[in-house]
């Protein structure tokens, strides 16, 4: 009977262990968001990607909607208009809806189908069906319109141009150009190194 109870007894912290491992694989593989002071968003693979140790990291939307508990609405808006191809707001009707769109930004950017636009439902049923759709390349003085218009250009622009018109940072630029451009207005974007060596995008 002894020897049949300490074999029982060992066999239950190898299961504990298995359990932690397969946690910690998950954990690992899981994408971290942050926004730094300056309301800017970013996504990581790991904690160990994040440089900026004073930008705040969230992982859901009900992480993000705590942290935003204690900021003002106007950092929400601020947030929000930064985030690339996002159609600009004045306010949010309240921080639950102002949180919400922010994560579904955010989270489709990181999986580089951007979706910074998407209105509530009753918007999107309101519009009236049109005979044919046309690809849509942004209003004019738009920053999705100025970046088309330095794409179309025959040397293309660089990254670093795009940074300095936008004023995103590079993982947004890059983001946009995959997400908005690429994946849902399906243009064909070349990304080259120009003679100085420097990575440029233009619309093939």
């Amino acid at each position: 009977r002894w020897v049949q109870h300490s074999f029982a007894l060992l066999s239950a912290p190898r299961r504990v262990m298995d359990v932690m491992t397969a946690t910690a694989v998950q954990e690992k593989s899981m994408t971290i968001f942050t926004i730094d002071s300056e309301n800017h968003t970013a996504a990581h693979g790991s904690a160990s990607e994040i440089t900026d140790k004073g930008s705040e990291p969230f992982t859901s939307e009900e992480e993000l909607a705590q942290l935003a508990a204690d900021w003002p609405g106007s950092r929400l808006v601020a947030i929000w208009n930064r985030i690339p191809g996002s159609t600009p707001v004045k306010r949010f009707t309240n921080r639950a809806v102002a949180t919400a769109r922010i994560w579904r930004a955010v989270e489709s950017l990181a999986l580089g189908e951007y979706r910074g636009d998407v209105a509530p439902a009753r918007r999107q049923a309101a519009r009236k069906p049109t005979r044919k759709q046309h690809p849509h390349t942004g209003r004019k003085n738009t920053k999705q319109a100025q970046v088309l218009a330095l794409l179309k250009r025959s040397g293309g622009v660089t990254l670093q141009h795009l940074m300095r018109e936008t004023g995103w940072q590079a993982h947004s630029v890059r983001g946009f150009i995959s997400g908005a451009l690429g994946k849902k207005l399906r243009l064909n974007i070349e990304s080259f190194k120009n003679s100085r060596g420097e990575r440029a995008y233009r619309i093939g």
